[in-house]
């Protein structure tokens, strides 16, 4: 009979491949104290208490391979709910690969990626969401990330899903008496109060389906498309925001041939800036190419940023050049750029006449000020301090099926259907609810999940 892969112990490097001052070396499992004892020289480690550090030797034999401190993690107080050791070692490649080998030889296993947050899950230790929470803190590239990933490795997340679900499951229980007391005819489950539970779910289910836009953003960047016409400087503006020459900048029209995209963390939003070929009837084939790919991009932005050449453009025809903007549905500012060329008078006579942002892309003068004007965009759209954000396609998918399944057991109860028909559909709810947070798993959701992890954690 084969013993489960979960009741080996495995063996990974914590700490990124290649030279530096340490690397950690993560052992998990039943036997990791015996097996880590074996090639360690300084205190016995099965006396040692939880939670402490032991200095010592590692050894191969007789020989020294390294002087280390060994950290004791006594399950179920660890991060795997098993017992854990790290070892810290100097980060030789040479020295880290030596190491595992040696627990390779005593006994261990290498961890597949994910497996000790994997193990933890499985033990326990926290849910399938708080578990995904964990990929996201590791990957988080800006502030506003890494506090959304906190709050959800906490639990903030599960416990509203988990709430739910209990209730639910309240109903699904008395519905499934009633269908044991059929022939009798009794009525175990107050319709009306289910009515009632399943508006008060969807009305929270409602908030977290539309936080994923923004959730989506705080992983993914706010995709910003600079549009405009030719040589209304564009590239400058890129260069200006990003502080370097990202861009090819000239005097000849449709220089920018394709998109150029960026990235810029603005207090603690991270931006997509993507500037974008000029804007005009050409029959250059390339530039054509470029144009049409600018006009596919500025439907999947969040915002346009339309430039303008304040001396070059007509005030009276700019409605009519922002026309194909505004048919796109996106929202936009519009950008006076090169107001340095423009006297006090012209300036006033453009900003009486259209809203503007005006700048000088060359100068940086103004620049500062689009940052803020950005950063607000963002911030009102931004569900309140405090509510969860879904920022995981996995979990927002959940949840639409969940509030579906939600919307047939309405219909179910305004068309008096029977009890039987009206547990399938609450069992369906609350089939997707259990998916989210891995009250229901399937090995193959687990190995997907999982497998995206690095290994070592």
């Amino acid at each position: 009979m084969h013993s489960s892969p979960f009741q080996d112990t495995i063996v990974a490097l914590a700490t990124p491949p290649g030279v530096g001052a340490i690397g950690v070396i993560r052992v998990s499992g039943q036997q990791t104290v015996e097996i880590v004892n074996s090639i360690f020289k300084g205190k016995n480690l099965s006396e040692v208490p939880s939670h402490t550090l032991a200095y010592g030797t590692i050894r191969d034999g007789e020989a020294i391979l390294d002087e280390v401190l060994v950290s004791v993690f006594r399950g179920p107080n660890s991060y795997t709910k098993e017992d854990v050791i790290e070892i810290s070692t100097h980060g030789s490649p040479f020295i880290l690969q030596k190491v595992i080998e040696l627990l390779i030889e005593k006994g261990a296993r290498t961890a597949k990626p994910g497996e000790f947050t994997q193990r933890a899950f499985i033990n326990g230790r926290f849910d399938l969401a708080q578990a995904e929470a964990v990929a996201d803190l590791i990957s988080s590239e800006n502030a506003a990330m890494q506090q959304t990933a906190i709050k959800q490795m906490r639990g903030g997340f599960s416990h509203e899903i988990k709430q739910l679900r209990e209730r639910l499951v309240h109903f699904a229980s008395m519905i499934e008496l009633e269908l044991d007391f059929s022939e009798e005819d009794v009525e175990f489950a107050n319709r009306e109060a289910l009515e009632r539970l399943i508006a008060e779910i969807q009305q929270t289910l409602r908030p977290l389906i539309e936080s994923f836009k923004w959730g989506n953003v705080i992983k993914n960047g706010v995709p910003i498309v600079i549009a405009g016409r030719p040589n209304a400087g564009k590239s400058t503006l890129l260069n200006a925001l990003l502080n370097e020459q990202r861009a090819i900048v000239s005097d000849i029209a449709g220089t920018t041939r394709d998109t150029i995209e960026d990235q810029l963390t603005i207090e603690g939003i991270t931006f997509r800036f993507i500037d974008t070929a000029g804007l005009r009837e050409t029959t250059d084939t390339i530039e054509a190419i470029g144009v049409q790919r600018t006009q596919e991009k500025m439907k999947e932005a969040s915002l346009i940023l339309y430039l303008i050449d304040l001396k070059r453009t007509d005030v009276d025809l700019l409605n009519e050049e922002l026309a194909p903007i505004i048919a796109t549905g996106v929202p936009f500012v519009v950008i006076g750029n090169k107001q340095d060329l423009l006297s006090s008078d012209e300036m006033a006579d453009w900003q009486k006449r259209h809203t503007i942002l005006p700048l000088s892309a060359s100068s940086q003068h103004g620049v500062n000020e689009l940052k803020r004007e950005l950063v607000s965009r963002v911030r009102e759209n931004k569900v309140s301090a405090g509510q969860t954000i879904v920022t995981n396609s996995r979990h927002y998918q959940g949840l639409l099926r969940t509030n579906d399944a939600l919307e047939k057991v309405k219909n179910a109860l305004s068309s008096n259907v029977t009890g039987d028909f009206l547990a399938l559909d609450i069992r369906e709810a609350l089939f997707h609810l259990g998916e989210i947070t891995g009250a229901i798993t399937t090995d193959d959701l687990l190995e997907n999940i999982f497998s995206k992890f690095c290994i070592g954690k």
